[in-house]
């Protein structure tokens, strides 16, 4: 009698083992190409601004782009092959916030690219303008016509959809007329201020956050470090020969003063597990490091210079950390699986 053909188990399949760790690609994979493209221009800035020997930051930058391309790649083939799964993340009341993550990655790269070919830093910027403003408008829709969102649904990421218009001007002066990048500016400013607000009272008066989202407490230094270095941006094509205001200061020394005060709690940060969301503290580093060599060229102090160089290190080495914790936890399935 003839045996019956041996048959591959469903489960076993290399298509079928191959499809749910797609499926699972989370959004939040965009904050790493945020980390690596701001430690870029942080490299960039520390070798033009305060003429760092190291000529790195052209491999960064390829690194940076590098990782975007490949993580744009598998995400456009998780929204063909599992449309369902980024309708479900974009229906998340957290996940949400971190696709505007797609286009801060090319307004990034375009501030990267600036210098190099400022053709592809105009049509990175032009593409990152108009995906954050559709992204803006679309999730402070979402956020208007809610009906389920809760207070413990609020953290910092919330910051990333509106906030993430203070990056446009930082290379929007040099392709767009000055009004547009007031234009983003003002958006990005005036939320924050009203999120920074709301976020108060939630950390204040209520549960504290996850163990996985304690991260996204670091984005609370970007926007005042950004919103500095964009604002410095728009006042020099402004005023001719400016030096800093007060209001630029504000925003830098606020900027520092919220790293000072989480690099105080340490002890809640190093204790946590990994998650991909570690991510979140790259960028608002990168912020605040890129913030600090640029008052350094303005104002020419010792302490903002040093500042900036410890800063620089610092960055260096939480991002090697966070490369490698991020291979070992692909490595182990720890990543890319459904949440329980």
């Amino acid at each position: 009698m003839q045996q019956p053909a041996a048959q591959i188990p469903v489960a076993e399949h290399p298509t079928t083992r191959a499809q749910p760790r797609l499926r699972y690609l989370p959004i939040s994979f965009f904050a790493m190409v945020l980390g690596l493209a701001g430690t870029t221009i942080a490299f960039q800035r520390a070798e033009k601004l305060l003429g760092l020997p190291l000529a790195i930051s052209g491999y960064l930058l390829v690194g940076a782009t590098t990782a975007f391309l490949v993580v744009a790649a598998l995400y456009i083939a998780k929204l063909i092959r599992h449309p369902d799964a980024v309708r479900h993340e974009f229906a998340h009341p957290i996940k949400i916030n971190f696709f505007p993550t797609i286009s801060i990655s090319m307004l990034l790269l375009s501030i990267a690219f600036l210098q190099i070919n400022a053709d592809v830093s105009r049509l990175l910027w032009m593409a990152g303008t108009i995906v954050q403003t559709l992204f803006t408008i679309v999730i402070i829709s979402n956020w208007m016509q809610h009906t389920t969102f809760q207070v413990n649904h609020s953290n910092p990421s919330w910051f990333i959809p509106v906030v993430g218009n203070v990056i446009i001007p930082i290379t929007g002066v040099e392709h767009a007329p000055i009004d547009v990048s007031w234009f983003f500016f003002s958006i990005g400013l005036i939320f924050w201020i009203a999120l920074f607000t709301i976020f108060l009272n939630r950390i204040i008066f209520h549960a504290p956050l996850a163990e996985r989202l304690l991260p996204t407490l670091f984005i609370m230094i970007a926007p005042p470090a950004v919103g500095f270095v964009a604002y410095v941006k728009l006042m020099e094509h402004a005023v001719d020969g400016f030096a800093l205001d007060a209001f630029a200061k504000i925003l830098y020394y606020f900027a520092l003063f919220v790293l000072i005060l989480l690099i105080a709690q340490y002890r809640q940060f190093i204790t946590i597990k990994f998650y991909l969301s570690w991510w979140a503290y790259s960028f608002p580093v990168a912020a605040i490091t890129i913030a600090t060599i640029l008052i350094s060229s303005k104002t020419g102090g010792a302490f903002h210079q040093w500042l900036g160089y410890g800063l620089l290190v610092f960055l260096s080495i939480l991002i090697v950390v966070l490369l490698v914790r991020t291979a070992g936890a692909i490595i182990q399935r720890q990543i890319c699986v459904e949440e329980e």
